[in-house]
């Protein structure tokens, strides 16, 4: 995105991967909940999350050690204008689907215009910039755009690539769950049970194994994605060698359930990853479409009355850093205090759209650790009563109208850490004389409210990178706030928070794109949108012994296909 890429031309493989891993075994990991679909690329359906990562390529590849540099995988070469406005990819020869059959110019190109018109709303957005597609030679397709956005000459080069022919008599947009997408990819769908498990095997004819970018990688012979009903059960299983691999998300459980007999011999071991990627934010997000979070003072109120220090000590033992802002834990993230230099350059061309603390400096609540957590309670009360809510006779929170304040938390089936985090937030609720609620949903349900923004709260993680652009607008862009199955789960519609994205697509320098990030992780955090929860900022994953990953680690450590994608079974 910026100067050159980190790896030279002719580079022999990805700096953080043992290209001597030998190939065999499987990796074996649980999931909570269910799934209808394999077709990640659907706007209908709950699909594994891991397929849209492990079962489809794209023409350019990712090297999880730099920001954002990519890298020739489908794509043999790149061709671009000086100023981005185009790109031409020219595709490998000899590049073939997991059926023998060879890919062609028009799969590639059938691929982009399934995918930017009735695929995932995700794809939507780039497909609107693109003013033509155009094959331009034998094996050779170029993509010019209507607007001036330097990002896109890297972004349409990453999405998935299917085989057209596959879709003639079933519409893709139609296609159940038995139609199982052809691809190009490592790994192909080998079996399944709906709700139960997918298994994926080794493809030993892939096409690209001795390309760089795919030597070390790969190694396992099966993937395997067994599902369960909620997060202990899944962890019995592991316990009972169903599952060989285990990522933990809770500090009290790694240093306290983890002294089963598999740990105690030996035969299974206990890895801890650090990274350097931001926190992305993980929480209880509001829906500020509707009263009564569509006013900052209550979300305020909400940041106040969610007792963190008690929770993360009832829960986690203290353990677990809280996430403080949208890019935290990285460069990227927001320097706490009054705004300067550029940062406030940025933030004074939207002055009008802030809310108090974007240029003064805001930090999130911090309570005394005690259950009772007074002083944020009787805060939340005042803004609570400035925002025209008031304790009636009984002791309930109501408005003007005398309607009571009350909401729900919708949560997905499984999600135990999170109702328990749920519950205790509520108690403190109740004290404010707000009734609030906690409805568990199954997977299919849960994805048909969050879609329809059928919801009051709910759990919300939203990962990002260190290298932040278009995909900004998906998540908080004021466009996706009214596209149904957007990733703008929130309804964020800020004129500052589309002002600086559009900043950080047009910077001419790494000072400029930091800058501009710095100023929107703020207006993000001001605009109190989400309760957040604790900061990852390392993966702990339990796993069986023969399961072995590199040395040296990318800087996005364990992130999306880290695991399985460099590890490896060694007997």
């Amino acid at each position: 995105m910026y100067g050159e890429p980190a790896l030279s031309a002719g580079f022999e493989s990805l700096p953080y991967v043992n290209v001597d891993a030998p190939k065999g075994g499987r990796v074996v990991m649980g999931e909570t909940g269910s799934f209808d679909s394999l077709n990640p690329h659907q706007a209908k359906g709950s699909t594994p999350w891991q397929l849209r990562f492990v079962a489809y390529e794209s023409l350019m590849g990712r090297n999880w050690d730099e920001p954002f540099g990519l890298y020739g995988l489908i794509a043999e070469t790149i061709e671009t204008a000086p100023d981005r406005s185009w790109v031409e990819f020219t595709l490998r020869d000899g590049v073939t689907f997991s059926d023998g059959t060879p890919l062609t110019v028009e799969d590639v190109m059938w691929s982009y215009e399934t995918l930017g018109t009735i695929g995932h709303p995700r794809y939507l957005g780039t497909w609107s910039k693109v003013a033509k597609m155009e094959q331009t030679g034998d094996r050779k397709i170029k993509f010019t755009f209507n607007t001036d956005n330097p990002e896109l000459a890297l972004l349409i080069g990453m999405r998935p690539i299917l085989k057209k022919a596959q879709f003639a008599d079933v519409p893709f947009d139609q296609a159940g769950i038995s139609v199982i997408p052809i691809t190009t990819a490592p790994y192909v769908i080998d079996s399944y049970e709906a709700g139960r498990y997918v298994s994926l095997k080794r493809n030993e004819n892939y096409w690209g194994k001795d390309l760089p970018l795919r030597r070390g990688t790969n190694n396992a012979d099966e993937l395997r994605m067994e599902f369960y009903g909620d997060e202990s059960v899944m962890f019995e299983a592991f316990k009972a060698g169903e599952l060989n691999a285990f990522r933990e998300s809770n500090g009290q459980k790694w240093d306290t359930v983890y002294d089963f007999p598999a740990v105690q011999r030996g035969d299974v071991v206990k890895s801890e990853i650090p990274h350097q990627r931001p926190s992305g934010i993980t929480g209880l997000a509001m829906n500020i479409r509707k009263a009564p979070f569509d006013d900052w003072r209550v979300r305020e109120a909400m940041m106040l009355a969610f007792n963190f220090e008690f929770i993360n000590t009832a829960l986690n033992g203290g353990k677990q850093q809280r996430i403080t802002s949208y890019f935290s834990n990285s460069m990227l993230s927001m320097d706490h205090g009054p705004a300067t230099g550029k940062v406030l350059d940025y933030l004074n061309k939207y002055q009008d759209a802030l809310l108090p603390g974007a240029i003064d400096g805001y930090d999130l609540p911090v309570s005394d650790g005690s259950e009772r957590n007074r002083s944020n309670l009787r805060k939340a009360a005042a803004l609570l009563e400035e925002a025209g809510w008031t304790v009636g006779p009984n002791g309930q929170l109501t408005d003007a109208e005398g309607a009571p304040f009350s909401f729900d938390i919708l949560l997905r089936q499984g999600s135990s850490e999170v109702q328990g985090i749920s519950d205790i937030f509520i108690k403190h609720l109740e004290s404010l004389g707000i009734k609030a609620t906690v409805t568990v949903v199954d997977a299919a349900q849960y994805t048909q409210r969050t879609d329809a923004f059928d919801y009051d709260m709910t759990y919300y993680r939203r990962g990002v990178s260190l290298s932040p652009g278009n995909e900004q607008y998906l998540y908080w862009g004021s466009e996706a706030a009214g596209t149904q199955g957007s990733y703008n789960m929130i309804g964020i519609q800020s004129a500052a928070v589309d002002g600086l994205i559009g900043d950080i697509l047009q910077a001419q320098s790494n000072d400029d794109f930091v800058a501009a990030t710095k100023a929107l992780d703020r207006v993000l955090t001001t605009g109190r949108y989400v309760i957040p929860f604790y900061e990852w900022n390392v993966s702990w994953i339990a796993h069986d012994k023969h399961l072995k990953y590199p040395s040296k680690l990318p800087i996005y450590g364990d992130w999306i296909d880290f695991m399985p994608d460099v590890w490896w079974w060694e007997e």
